[in-house]
Order: C-alpha cells, then structure tokens, then sequence
C-alpha cells in the first residue's frame, strides 16, 4: 500500500494506533484480545485502525484461527519493522518512512509499557533519553561507531540470569540541521537585515 509521505504522521501519531501498537508490542495478540484491552475503543474502530495498521505495513497478521465460523486473527509488530542491512540498503524513502514510523510506535510502546509500572524510578531502573548535537568529521564518525560497537558488542552475548535484566537500548544518527545562532544561520539573518532596510 503506497501512501503519501504526510499520511505517515499521521499514521505515527493517531491515538488510537497508538495504543493498538502499544498492546501488540512484544506480543502477539488476538482481536478478541484488543477489545479486552481497549474496551473504550468501539469495535468498529478498532477493526478499521487494525486494517489501517496491517495495510501499512506496521502490523502483520501471523496467525488465523475460524471459530464457530468466524475467522480470528492474531497480530503482531511486523518483521519488516526491523529491517536488515542488506532491506535497508534497498529501501525507497517510502520504505524508510514505513521502517522508522514502526521503530518510533514500537519505542513509544515499550515507554508506555514502563511507565505503567506500580512503581518507577528513572535513577534507579536506568532509564534516560536524552538528545545532543556531536559536531563530527567523516573518520571522527567511523571511529565513534567503531568505538560504539566495540563497547556493547560483547555485551549482546550476555546470556539471562546472574541478576541481568533486559534493557532496551535504541539508537537514531541523523545529519542534523544548522542550531540558531550558527555562522550559517547569522549570516543569512544579517543580509536578510541589510535587505529589509
């Protein structure tokens, strides 16, 4: 299903998706499942935001069971959401658009899910989110990724138990934008200024 680059904020941001992808996330979870969960949603809208979510690409269908005539699906996050190196070397802007709209709805889940708790306390259970702006050459670029990967690389071989826990890290690298009160952003202001007068 192709679908304008605007729809996909859209897509991110409606309510309802939201907290439909906030219940699938980790899980799989029938239909019957999500009206139990989200008894505030009416039945109809529940169905046509899971249509809407399985045709873009965010959900999938992974399992169909007929019951007393009726098909019952189970939905999960879809795989396509974690794409591989060699899916993402031939992704289409749309096809990013698609990847980063599931990887942005599945970390707002697992937040969600967090803040859920009986109790939480972001010192204590380790949780941050923070974002900064790195001012970068090409080979200060490889090396921090080089550095990044020897550093966590071995600790993904960690196995569960000997009091570990699960925790989830995410990463985004973009190209960033010029900050205000750059010389580029200064610049353009100053001979704006000299045009106006």
């Amino acid at each position: 299903m192709r679908m304008p680059k605007e729809s996909w904020a859209e897509l991110a941001l409606h309510p309802v998706r939201i907290r439909i992808l906030r219940s699938v996330a980790g899980a799989r979870v029938t239909t019957r499942e999500l009206v139990g969960l989200l008894p505030d949603v009416p039945q109809a809208t529940l169905y046509r935001q899971l249509t809407v979510l399985v045709n873009s690409g965010l959900l999938e269908v992974v399992e169909e069971h007929k019951i007393r005539g009726a098909v019952e699906r189970v939905y999960a996050l879809a795989a396509s959401a974690t794409p591989d190196a060699a899916a993402l070397a031939a992704a289409t802007s749309e096809d990013h658009d698609r990847y980063f709209t599931a990887f942005m709805s599945s970390l707002l889940a697992e937040f969600s899910r967090y803040l859920q708790r009986e109790r939480i306390d972001f010192a204590a259970d380790g949780v941050g989110y923070h974002q900064i702006v790195m001012h970068l050459s090409d080979a200060e670029l490889a090396e921090f990724a080089a550095d990044f990967s020897a550093l966590v690389g071995p600790l993904l071989t960690n196995t569960p138990g000997d009091g570990r826990q699960p925790r989830l890290l995410a990463t985004i690298l973009l190209p960033a934008g010029p900050q205000v009160g750059t010389s580029a952003e200064a610049s353009s202001g100053e001979e704006e200024e000299r045009g106006n007068h």
